[in-house]
Parts: structure tokens; C-alpha cells; sequence
């Protein structure tokens, strides 16, 4: 059984991203760049699944440019097989790049699809829901427990009331949410394995897919400034102040 793991090279979710004086994006030309948290556990639980010999081999993918490659080192050092970068200097949409992961699922024709069920930098929750329409799978989104059973996959879910288990035929689509397992540490020594593992390399056009834009951005800005608090005297000043000035009940 073969499994596929997307994964995106975003700004750290340590650091404080800092919009472009002309508004037309995030900088990122001189902030730390790192994997996708939830793409983080998606690999992780992809290997886990290997090392139950659920799964034979872990292919992760990246769309992106070059530097995509570190990303791609970094999943394959916590235990992925092979990488496969699809590389374009074009700003990737959701759509774009599930049209890219539908074009790689006919080609590597994987038994699952693994997915973070967001990016941190546009928070979308787009893509793993667009691969499984264009693909014509079944998908477990916010998945925070993966069980195999049979052949079939049993995936818990988060929903508003609680928790979903629902069965899926494979090949399937799962995208991870945060409570699904806690990714490794990364070592030395299979850092510099990872450097020796396979890594090839395509053109959106090898694949047959058009990335062009559909969206397009106006406009990015920070949040407002929070003000300051304040005090008030008595309860009856609070209750007018919630409900005449913030005009929350």
C-alpha cells in the first residue's frame, strides 16, 4: 500500500509575519521558512502507518519553487521514501495545486492520500476536499484517529458536536487535524540519510496542469490594534458599556 503525504513550505509558525508596506502580500524574503504544522503530522502519521506495515512506502510532495526542496528533505529525514517536488515560480492556488496532487495520484496511483487539513498562511481548508472531488475519491477530513480495518479505513473525526467515525473505501483522502499524533523529533543521523533518498523533480506542464491564477488578492492588512482596557466603577456601568458600545447583548 502505498501512501501519499502533500506537504507546504510556509512562513514558521514562530514567527510574526509582517505585511508588505504596499499591501500586496506577507513578507517573506528574510523570515524563517518551515514545514506546514499540519502537514507535519500528516507525514507522521503516514510513517507511523508504515512502520505497522499498514503502508509499504511514504512519497511525500511539495508544490513550489526550488527552496520547496528543503521542505521535501525534512519530511523524508522524519521517514518518507522518496520526494517529488513540482516545481513553478507561479503563486499556487488550492485548486492549482489539487489539480497538480490529482495529476501525481494517476501517476503513482497510491492506496491513500494524506493531507494537512489547512496552511497556516492562507488558512484555506481547500485543497484536500478539491483532490478528493477531482479525483472522484472518498474523503475523511479533520481526521484525529486513522485505523485500518480490513480494506477498509476507519478515521475519527472532529466535528462541532464532538467526534465522527466514518469508514472509507480505498483509495481514499484524509486531511489531519491538530489532536491526530504528535510528530518526532528529527535526528542528526536521519537528516543526513534523507539527503541520499530519491527526489524528482517536474514542471506543472510535465503533468499536464495549467496553475494560472483564478483568484486574485486586492488587498492584505493587519488586524486593528486592540485598545486598551479599562475599569469601571459598578456593574451597572459594565452592563451599559457591553450593550450601548460594544453592543454584545
Amino acid at each position: 500500500m502505498k501512501a501519499l503525504v502533500a506537504v507546504k513550505r510556509v512562513v514558521d509558525a514562530n514567527v510574526k509575519a509582517q505585511v508588505k508596506s504596499d499591501g500586496s502580500g506577507v513578507d517573506i524574503a528574510s523570515v524563517k521558512m518551515s514545514m506546514n504544522p499540519f502537514d507535519e503530522i500528516a507525514v507522521e502519521e503516514a510513517v507511523r502507518l508504515k512502520e505497522k506495515g499498514v503502508v509499504t512506502e511514504v512519497i511525500a510532495v511539495s508544490c513550489g519553487d526550488a527552496k520547496c526542496q528543503e521542505t521535501l528533505r525534512t519530511a523524508m529525514a522524519i521517514g518518507a521514501d522518496r520526494g517529488i517536488l513540482v516545481e513553478t515560480t507561479e503563486e499556487l492556488q488550492p485548486l492549482a495545486v489539487a489539480k497538480l496532487l490529482k495529476a501525481l495520484v494517476d501517476k503513482e496511483q497510491p492506496s491513500m492520500v494524506i493531507l494537512g487539513k489547512q496552511a497556516i498562511d492562507d488558512d484555506a481548508n481547500q485543497t484536500g476536499q478539491m483532490l478528493a472531488a477531482l479525483a472522484d475519491l472518498p474523503q475523511a477530513t479533520f481526521a484525529s484517529k486513522v485505523e485500518l480495518a480490513g480494506d477498509k479505513l476507519n478515521v475519527t473525526r472532529e466535528v462541532d458536536g464532538g467526534l465522527e467515525t466514518i469508514s472509507l473505501s480505498l483509495p481514499a483522502v484524509i486531511t489531519t487535524d491538530l489532536r491526530l499524533n504528535e510528530p518526532r523529533y528529527v535526528t542528526l543521523p536521519n537528516i543526513m540519510k534523507a539527503k541520499k533518498k530519491q527526489l524528482d523533480i517536474f514542471k506543472p506542464e510535465d503533468l499536464g496542469v495549467d496553475v494560472k491564477p483564478r483568484l486574485k488578492t486586492l488587498k492584505v492588512s493587519e488586524p486593528p490594534k486592540r485598545g486598551a482596557g479599562i475599569k469601571v466603577p459598578d456593574v451597572a456601568t459594565l452592563v451599559d458599556k457591553l450593550k450601548n458600545e460594544a453592543k454584545v447583548i
